[in-house]
């Protein structure tokens, strides 16, 4: 196994009982369940236009460690953009009070949702003494703070969920649908299925899938015989998709949870059987929507082992009273990592070798591990449809593969 960790560390008691340590060789922070951010405004998804944006928050510095960390969220962002920072914000603090004397400060600041609010925001960080930043949340704002991060040889972790803001020294810490459409494909192939299909929306979501989509599929030798995606229109779409539905052995239906909904119901008004095909979807589908269609009994999707997030959630309210956001535990998983290496990995701690060692890391929703490019690859679990949930029928690896 190649990389700098060494793979018989173990972490101290204390810290294994709160989940954080080192697995694999690679810092280990926590284990999932619904996904249910919606694409519409792919790399935006708390977007919102309820309520003004608040007043800025002042940057508050929160743990006594030796290595400074920035944080950078939303904090006075319009509508819910706020709240999902506020909570990411929580799951921070959490994480730092469950590790075992970090020797880490958080740096918290607040970039209002904006790019010149992240430039800011970046911009204190790195003259307290950031030595890594975790942040921002929004596509448009990782570009103004990678520009100054670099400028400094500072690495950035940030939790959009648009590969493209992705690169060199910006890693991404989310839930990217590469991942999802990877595994369901690569599962559906290792149960037999040869030839797919797909009805995806015409969105910056749906062109993520597509090249994923017919990449996987490639990979795994098989064929793709039909590929539509739909707008406001259904209808048309789901005709074509339907009459192709006879030479394919599964029909990928990626969306969040009231769409795929839709679009199996349109299927349906198409003349398609959908029990005579293996249905596949992404982690969007975890939503009591598609659990409570009867067109969706039975279909599979990618998503992390649900178990991780009910604990943490469990510990959350514990602590604060409310339920976390299901982002939450990207800032948990972020604080406890960078914890972990503070704790391991010397002056090399936020090195980019050290960032993307190929045996991974282990968080709240599973494994994850950082490519060179600065997208992530996740070990997930293969989920089957039931109308009382999500049911594991494959679970998450406990590795990565060479």
């Amino acid at each position: 196994m190649k990389g700098p960790f060494n793979p018989k560390i173990q972490p101290p008691p204390a810290t294994r009982r709160t989940a954080i340590g080192l697995i694999l060789g690679a810092p280990l922070l926590g284990a999932c369940a619904s996904v249910q951010q919606t694409f519409s405004q792919f790399s935006n998804p708390f977007s919102s236009s309820e309520g003004p944006a608040g007043p800025p928050q002042e940057g508050v510095a929160v743990g006594t460690g030796q290595f400074k960390v920035g944080l950078i969220l939303p904090l006075s962002g319009a509508g819910n953009a706020g709240v999902a920072a506020q909570s990411m914000k929580n799951a921070a603090e959490m994480a730092l009070a469950e590790f075992q004397n970090p020797n880490i400060q958080l740096l918290i600041k607040d970039d209002g949702a904006t790019q010149q609010g992240a430039g800011q925001s970046t911009q204190q960080a790195l003259s307290e003494g950031a030595e890594i930043i975790l942040g921002p949340l929004f596509a448009l704002s990782v570009p103004a703070t990678a520009q100054l991060a670099r400028t400094r040889g500072v690495s950035v972790i940030a939790f959009s969920t648009d590969s493209s803001v992705a690169g060199r020294g910006v890693y991404l810490l989310s839930f990217l649908p590469e991942s999802d459409i990877n595994r369901i494909v690569d599962y559906a192939a290792g149960t037999g299925k040869r030839s797919f299909a797909a009805l995806v929306p015409d969105n910056a979501y749906g062109n993520v899938v597509e090249a994923a989509f017919k990449q996987a599929v490639g990979r795994k030798g098989g064929r793709v015989v039909a590929f539509e995606k739909y707008g406001a229109d259904r209808a048309t779409p789901a005709r074509t998709v339907a009459q192709s539905l006879g030479s394919a052995d599964a029909l990928l239906i990626a969306d969040d949870g009231e769409s795929v909904v839709a679009t199996a119901d349109a299927l349906t008004a198409a003349g398609a059987n959908l029990r005579n095909i293996q249905l596949l979807g992404t982690g969007l589908w975890d939503n009591p929507r598609v659990f409570a269609s009867p067109s969706l009994q039975g279909g599979l999707y990618a998503a992390p082992d649900p178990s991780g997030f009910r604990s943490f959630s469990g510990r959350y309210r514990t602590r604060f009273g409310g339920e976390p956001v299901r982002t939450a535990t990207l800032t948990y998983d972020a604080v406890a990592l960078v914890a972990a290496l503070a704790r391991t990995q010397g002056p090399q701690r936020f090195a980019p070798e050290t960032l993307t060692n190929p045996s991974g890391f282990a968080g709240i929703d599973g494994l994850f591990r950082f490519r060179s490019d600065g997208t992530n690859e996740r070990g997930l679990a293969v989920m089957k449809v039931t109308s009382g949930g999500g049911t594991p029928v494959a679970g998450s690896p406990k590795s990565f593969g060479a």
